[in-house]
């Protein structure tokens, strides 16, 4: 039951950020966007998700992670209503802000309940291959109900529905979750956070305005960020010590190069459909359904060919299809069929995206103290946030009054990124390096003093299933 609320939590983030994908020209129509303003429907979540998932993360970790979680939902489904109400694009950009801080809440607490639940292993993996999956499909009911409500009613209801939807997972949250609070007495280092959402906002707007006063902002924030983690905050909001691991720091700057290829594709798909093709929101929504099945079926696949091959063998496959991808899209034209054009190439790029996610996310949280779950899960969902809302903004200037031409152009760097990512992977442990000590449960101890009568000592040697594909033959 944990598992079904956890993934419903991530299934309701996963469907706004689509079904808002889907109703963007319709806000646009409705609410007189400018032609450089639409993105930041897009990026005011993006960029305010990304900046407050360390709080996020950090919250759970000392609030408790029930707490937090419904905490992040009472405010997603409250700023989901205002937005759904907007009469003016501000309006509507800072209620999509306000959703970006409840998602930011909720997605950390999400993961660490199930690193915390599920012990390292298979039964890991699968729960975080299901979790994926579930992220996944809420990105096709989105796509579809985007473009169902859009077209029948309206694009309001693109963000009305979270409120339903939200009020029910936090019933279910309070009679299934439990109530534990690690951590209690400390606090939050609301500074970082602001340092860090403040400077990735500035170099997003500098990206998107080719402007080098905020992009020079944007860095002085992040060295204030990093200043204030490692001088200032007594209880840093992140703590400079987890890039010790290399797991962690691999596989962040890994999913970061992904992010920032990955979420251009929906943007640009779903403006190439309704602005060059001309389809209607619902028919651009079932178009996203094949992207989405990709998706979903090698999250699936992920935990078998991880414990078969590795981490860093299938990450680098899975970097390498979607490049392929990304570099067959990019020969989009106007006259491109819809099934050559679009469905194949978004097939092969979300089906290479799918197989990478399960393993870093298993490789990153292994080893991870129970007290750092929320902290690390935090940190590896908001590196990719960081990574889409960052790529997005460069890639929509490159774009940027080209037409369908801007879009390939874009597609072809997008590749390019995912060729960087592929050769991150290098950053990531080998099965080797992954070794750790590890004690053994209560239930072992007759078994150590056995080993201690023979000679062996108290300690024993696990390698981690996700970096050691030795472990689980």
């Amino acid at each position: 039951m944990k598992l079904l609320v956890t993934c419903a939590a991530q299934f309701l983030v996963v469907l706004d950020v689509s079904i808002v994908n889907v109703a963007l020209p319709a806000m646009r129509d409705d609410l007189g966007f400018g032609a450089t303003g639409l993105e930041w429907v897009v990026n005011a979540y993006a960029l305010t998700f990304a900046g407050f998932l360390l709080l996020g993360g950090r919250a759970a970790d000392l609030y408790g992670r029930r707490r937090t979680l419904i905490a992040g939902l009472a405010l997603f489904a409250g700023a989901s209503l205002v937005g759904g109400l907007a009469t003016a694009p501000g309006v509507l950009v800072a209620a999509r802000a306000a959703q970006g801080l409840g998602g930011a809440l909720l997605m950390p607490a999400t993961l660490a309940i199930l690193t915390t639940t599920y012990p390292e292993g298979p039964k890991r993996a699968r729960a975080i291959a299901v979790w994926s999956a579930v992220g996944a499909a809420g990105g096709a009911a989105g796509s579809v109900f985007g473009g169902l409500l859009t077209d029948l009613l309206s694009w309001r209801w693109t963000l009305l529905i979270n409120v339903p939807i939200g009020a029910a997972v936090i019933v279910a949250a309070l009679l299934v979750l439990d109530p534990g609070r690690d951590g209690a007495g400390r606090r939050l280092d609301v500074l970082g956070a602001v340092t860090a959402t403040a400077g990735l906002s500035a170099l997003a707007l500098g990206v998107t305005q080719t402007a080098l006063v905020p992009l020079l902002v944007g860095l002085a924030l992040l060295a204030v960020f990093v200043a204030v983690q490692a001088r200032v905050a007594r209880q840093p909001l992140m703590p400079l010590r987890i890039f010790r691991s290399r797991a962690v720091t691999g596989a962040n700057v890994v999913i970061l190069l992904t992010g920032a290829a990955g979420f251009a594709m929906w943007y640009f798909i779903s403006l190439y459909l309704q602005n060059v093709r001309g389809y209607g929101a619902l028919t651009t929504g079932l178009a996203f359904l094949p992207h989405t099945f990709a998706i979903i079926v090698a999250a699936r696949l992920a935990p078998r060919l991880m414990t078969r091959f590795g981490v860093r063998p299938l990450v680098v496959l899975g970097a390498l299809v979607a490049a392929a991808g990304f570099a067959w899209q990019s020969r989009l034209t106007v006259d491109s069929g819809l099934v050559t054009g679009v469905l194949l190439p978004g097939v092969v790029m979300t089906f290479g995206i799918g197989l990478t996610f399960t393993p870093l996310a298993a490789a990153a949280t292994t080893g991870v103290e129970r007290s750092d779950a929320g902290l690390v899960s935090g940190l590896l969902n908001s590196s990719r946030q960081v990574g889409g809302s960052i790529g997005l903004a460069a890639l929509a200037t490159i774009a940027a009054g080209q037409g369908v031409a801007g879009y390939g152009r874009a597609f072809e760097v997008a590749a390019l990124t995912l060729v960087a990512a592929a050769a991150a992977t290098l950053l990531l442990p080998g099965p080797r390096a992954s070794t750790v000590t590890a004690r053994a449960p209560r239930t072992d101890q007759g078994f150590l003093r056995r080993s201690r009568a023979n000679g062996r000592g108290s300690e024993i040697k696990a390698r981690p299933f996700a970096l050691d594909r030795r472990k689980n033959p």
